[in-house]
């Protein structure tokens, strides 16, 4: 009752008022504790009732007694999100019975009461000129303040998938429903004409449209700004846009296409978008909500789950990652009728939202875990909207995973044991699969499969390993060098690039088999072309079936996750052992799990591409933090001409009061204009002196920040000792940050 209350999505009075009541009435008991940890309660026998009467006393009662709901403190126990305050009940005339009951609870609730007061601390209270001056209360986020996502949220954390039944086996739900996949807004055309030879040329709705796809892209961005992307884009680009065009019209050349005026047009709706007043963004805001509430949530055997990706991808330019060979080709708008709804037979099929449209097709299939499926016109795949990454799909997953290695740990000398006596063997097949198992164990390489190049990106693993992506003594020192420089291009089109010294204690200690490695590498290399496999003998199939055979659902990515996560729990463990772990803060302690987790990131070769605006805070950051030594040293050097009685002029804070007003009544100005814009042009002015006015308070909050040491009145000695203890704790605190 409590999860299915919030999946309304009405937002009539009485239904809100049905929430409220649901979810306070659940939590309203003498021990109130948040929703996740609420048990089920042993079952009872119920007495035959009337039910629209009981439910509608029900309803009230419930309304009558719910409580006033308030965060605890920060100090407090993690295990109480919310202390409830009930408010004293209404006097009502009752049964014997009911009254002997609520007499029980009401001592019960005293008792408790009195025990609260005694044990509770009173709050320190300052004096000020000889008065008494209260402490300021900590503001805190009521329950009733909580959006309806929020609150929905709340809910949903009573669900502990791990303590729930599993389906019947082979099936991962039993019942599911769902309102299916949003579809984007149709194209809306804005006029505006590309030039080709220099003359203006008029394009039907979806001839701009796909236009409008290559207009959009940044010249200077990793695909039109790479000279190796940039020709495959523009050639693909062009082949679809041709084929929309068609045989007889006037556009033959690429060279000839001018999307300028397209683009201009595309960076002033930008300008006149930044424009947008609070009212416009709530109402923006509201709008994705009331998607996010229908289409965001699937109920799964009972319990409300959060979709993932419920928004269906809108057409465009196809981009890819890496040097993909389809990049620029169009992706099309994908129509209801592509669409198949995968949900139980007892559920009601969601209504398709697009005028004139139909799903494709209904599923009933309880042993996939997908809730719509369809193929995208690229490279011709299924694509799927599933429940998201926090749902308990996810979380059976990982923790079959977890297991599978955790299992491993007790099998791990055995199978080691078995590849490193097979690297000196006779058979060349066996001596492959053993150096492969090897490579897998230690470098945590993928397994690698073949690939069309023509179809997809020329991603590399174990496997698939190339001559060309091996090289021998990289830095030419020649003697007993064994050093390999393993060279290509992994999963997602991620840089893997490592000089492995197979020869080091790394990998020859406890009878590592590193040096043997390498001669069987250059065994393997050896009279082959460089486009030639290393493991000409091997493929993941064989490697896998033969994992199998050691223990059973073993497979190559398993030995991955063990050597992860026995490098992070090795990692910690040295951190934990350390003299001075118990004195650590908690942000230090977030420092060490994520230096730990960067050795499993190495290990992996797990990267992310960083932003311009990450690297833009990094920036800031690190400039930030060399502007704190700097003016500590100033502090320093003040305090040191006060100790040694020099009397040198200490600079004071420069009075910016009157350039913070200017800046104020700048931006209060652009909100003025930016409400009464109705215009193009109106809105684009709004969008400068906004822009403008911001650009100004960054630069005088820049200022500010540079003379933050300084006093507007000569300081005494221990304002500058104190203020030197301040620097240090706030430069501490910037280096954590910055780690």
């Amino acid at each position: 009752q409590l999860l299915l209350s919030t999946f309304c999505c009405c937002d009539c009075h009485h239904c809100h008022h049905h929430h409220h009541t649901i979810i306070m009435d659940s939590s309203s008991s003498d021990d109130d504790v948040p929703l996740a940890r609420f048990k089920k309660a042993a079952a009872k026998p119920d007495k035959a009732v009337s039910s629209a009467p009981a439910a509608a006393k029900k309803k009230t009662a419930a309304a009558k007694k719910r409580p006033n709901y308030k965060e605890d403190s920060d100090e407090d126990d993690d295990d109480e999100d919310y202390a409830s305050s009930p408010a004293p009940p209404k006097k009502k005339k009752r049964s014997s019975s009911a009254s002997a009951s609520t007499a029980a609870s009401t001592k019960k609730k005293k008792a408790a009461t009195t025990t609260t007061k005694k044990s509770t601390k009173k709050t320190p209270v300052k004096k000020e000129n000889g008065k008494k001056k209260a402490a300021p209360k900590k503001e805190v986020k009521g329950l009733k303040q909580l959006d309806k996502s929020e609150r929905i949220s709340h809910a949903m954390q009573a669900y502990l998938w791990w303590n729930a039944d599993d389906p019947p086996k082979g099936q991962q739900w039993c019942k599911m429903e769902h309102a299916g996949v949003s579809f984007p807004e149709g194209y809306e055309p804005h006029g505006v004409k590309m030039r080709y030879d220099g003359k203006e040329v008029d394009l039907t709705p979806v001839e701009e449209e796909a236009a409008t796809f290559f207009a959009a892209m940044d010249p200077d961005g990793m695909h039109l700004g790479n000279s190796k992307t940039a020709p495959i884009f523009k050639k693909n680009f062009f082949t679809d846009f041709k084929a929309i065009l068609g045989k007889n019209h006037v556009i033959k050349d690429f060279k000839k296409c001018d999307f300028a005026p397209i683009t201009a047009h595309l960076n002033e709706q930008k300008i006149v978008r930044k424009a947008i007043t609070d009212a416009e963004r709530k109402q923006n805001k509201n709008v994705k909500d009331t998607a996010m509430f229908k289409f965001g949530y699937a109920l799964v055997d009972g319990h409300l789950e959060k979709v993932g990706n419920y928004n269906m991808e809108p057409p465009g330019a196809f981009r890819g990652r890496g040097e993909h060979p389809k990049m620029g080709k169009l992706k099309q708008r994908v129509d209801p009728e592509q669409v198949m709804l995968n949900l139980s037979e007892c559920a009601a099929v969601p209504m398709c939202h697009v005028p004139g449209h139909a799903w494709g097709d209904i599923r009933h299939n309880p042993t996939v875990q997908w809730l719509c499926s369809w193929t995208e016109n690229i490279n011709g795949q299924s694509k799927y909207m599933q429940l998201a990454a926090q749902s308990s799909f996810k979380g059976k997953s990982d923790r079959s995973k977890y297991n599978k290695a955790a299992r491993l740990c007790g099998n791990i000398d055995k199978i080691r044991k078995d590849y490193k006596k097979n690297l000196t063997s006779k058979s060349n097949e066996t001596r492959q699969l053993a150096t492969a198992m090897w490579v897998i164990d230690r470098l945590a390489l993928r397994v690698g499969g073949e690939k069309d190049t023509e179809e997809e990106a020329d991603t590399v693993g174990c496997c698939s390993l190339r001559v060309e992506h091996l090289k021998f003594d990289p830095n030419d020192e020649g003697g007993d060098n064994k050093e390999i420089e393993l060279e290509f291009l992994g999963k997602d089109s991620m840089l893997f690039k490592q000089t492995i010294d197979f020869g080091s204690a790394l990998y020859t200690e406890n009878n590592g088999m590193g040096e043997q490695v390498y001669e069987n590498f250059k065994r393997f290399c050896k009279k082959k072309k460089v486009t030639d496999d290393v493991f000409s003998d091997l493929t993941p199939t064989i490697l896998n079936n033969h994992l199998k055979t050691i223990m059973d659902g073993l497979s190559a990515k398993v030995f991955r996750t063990y050597n992860a996560s026995k490098t992070l729990q090795d990692e910690l463990m040295k951190t934990e052992e350390a003299k001075g772990w118990k004195r650590l803060t908690a942000a230090e302690k977030v420092v060490e799990y994520n230096n730990a987790n960067r050795e499993v990131a190495i290990l992996c070769n797990h990267q992310k591409t960083v932003s311009k605006a990450q690297e833009a805070t990094l920036d800031t950051l690190g400039e930030k933090l060399e502007t704190l030594k700097t003016q500590k040293k100033e502090l320093k050097k003040i305090l040191e001409n006060m100790t040694n009685g020099k009397k040198k002029k200490i600079p004071l804070k420069k009075n910016i009061k009157e350039e913070q007003e200017k800046v104020a009544k700048a931006l209060e100005k652009a909100k003025s204009m930016k409400e009464k814009a109705k215009t193009k042009e109106e809105k684009i002015a709004a969008t400068e002196q906004d822009e403008k006015a911001k650009q100004t308070r960054k630069e005088l909050g820049e200022l500010k920040f540079t003379q933050n040491h300084l006093w507007e009145k000569e300081p005494s000695k221990d304002q500058v000792v104190k203020k030197i203890e301040n620097w240090k704790e706030k430069i501490k605190k910037m280096e954590l940050n910055i780690k």
